[in-house]
């Protein structure tokens, strides 16, 4: 009953001031609304991110040349190494009982598809091998993949991505139509199915051509990307160890020596994004805090006015039996209804910032329940910290001295 009261005679003050009130809590809601709508879109895109990375395969591995990620210009130690061939992907392949599929691919970019006067945006020109759209979970919409036999002899044939076959046959069949690609003809011989985006990027601009005849159009000393499929996701730790070993021995890497390529899975991807999406994260946090402690100044300063406003108040509590812990927790009970207030009102335009986001634009958002309590809670807790001097202030006036005040 005596928290109601509180909260009842808190209210009461903040509604004598409103427009002071609200400016007061302004700090705390542009704090918690930053947070709240940071939190959601960034949970929305890791669980977006997660959703795409599984489509390509959850155990798939990538061996290259060069790192994945590159910052700034390319140091000699990663030039200089040597290149990945079509033979080092058949020894792995050949080599490690763990592995289920392997194929390399290696692309021209950029380039243009025409046919009939139409022609494409820039798009890439992919070389790769019968297993390529298998290991990389592309489905063939019509006509045929690519075969070893295509590959032994460098046909030039062309399977279409999903883009490709909207932006230049509309209307016809594709299959067996010619198509000429940085000056060379090619035939069509299938069209993939769609599959979206990854990292707000198309997956569908590409046309797959047998390694070989790119390697044989394009140019032969050329490193190539091997793909690897594992047999089973428990042992990909195991053909990761057997196709390192074997590139090893391949390419004449001492044993205390580290490895002249790299290996990249979809985790490592995935935590590299995590690690982007956290500094973020961790910017936005800073504006919040930033926010949250003006906030907490203004609300301490209020305090402060509100308790001078009302010393003759405080010494009639005392006069007629107020202890000074009432005093104490009706101040400190003010002080954390003003920045709650904030909180909700903060969590509310944050929730609303995030679904509007996620309704006119491509990244997605995802509320969870816990950043709601947290936003609340940081409110509150800065109620609490920022309200207790002023409280305790009020609670150790002397009752004759606040009679007296005017």
């Amino acid at each position: 009953m005596e928290i109601r009261e509180n909260i009842s005679q808190a209210f009461q003050a903040l509604k004598a001031h409103k427009l002071r009130s609200f400016l007061t809590t302004l700090g705390i809601v542009i704090g918690v609304t930053t947070v709240i709508a940071m939190l959601s879109l960034i949970q929305g895109m890791n669980r977006s991110v997660q959703s795409q990375i599984r489509s390509l395969g959850s155990n798939t591995f990538y061996i290259q040349k060069f790192p994945a990620i590159q910052m700034g210009r390319l140091s000699d130690k990663y030039r200089k190494r040597k290149n990945l061939t079509i033979e080092d992907a058949q020894a792995v392949e050949r080599l490690c009982p763990a592995i289920s599929r392997v194929s390399p691919y290696d692309y021209e970019f950029p380039a243009k598809v025409k046919f009939r006067g139409e022609k494409t945006p820039y798009i890439s020109l992919i070389g790769g091998t019968s297993e390529f759209l298998q290991v990389n979970q592309y489905g063939l919409e019509r006509g045929r993949s690519l075969t070893p036999l295509d590959v032994q002899h460098k046909r030039p044939v062309v399977v279409l991505g999903a883009d490709i076959t909207e932006n230049l046959f509309p209307h016809i069949d594709p299959i067996g139509q010619d198509v000429l690609i940085k000056g060379h003809k090619f035939r069509v011989v299938g069209t993939i199915e769609p599959k979206g985006n990854f990292l707000g990027q198309t997956m569908d601009d590409f046309v797959l051509t047998p390694i070989t005849t790119l390697m044989k159009f394009y140019g032969k000393k050329r490193s190539v990307v091997i793909v690897v499929e594992p047999v089973s996701v428990e042992a990909t730790e195991l053909a990761i160890d057997q196709a390192t070993q074997v590139l090893r021995r391949r390419r004449g890497v001492p044993y205390d020596r580290p490895n002249d390529f790299e290996i990249m899975t979809l985790d490592m991807l995935m935590d590299v994004y995590k690690k982007l999406t956290g500094s973020l994260f961790g910017a936005m946090v800073g504006i919040g805090a930033i926010s949250l402690l003006v906030g907490g100044i203004g609300i301490m300063n209020i305090m402060l006015v509100s308790v001078t406003e009302r010393t003759r108040e405080i010494g009639i509590r005392k006069a007629i039996g107020a202890k000074r812990g009432d005093i104490l927790y009706q101040f400190l009970i003010e002080a954390v209804t003003l920045s709650g207030i904030g909180g909700i009102l903060g969590i509310g335009l944050g929730v609303g910032i995030a679904e509007l986001v996620g309704a006119i634009s491509p990244l997605p958002a995802t509320i969870p329940i816990w950043s709601i309590l947290l936003g609340f809670s940081f409110s509150a807790a800065v109620g609490i910290f920022f309200g207790i001097y002023p409280a305790s202030k009020a609670a150790k006036l002397d009752p004759i001295v606040a009679l007296r005040y005017e």
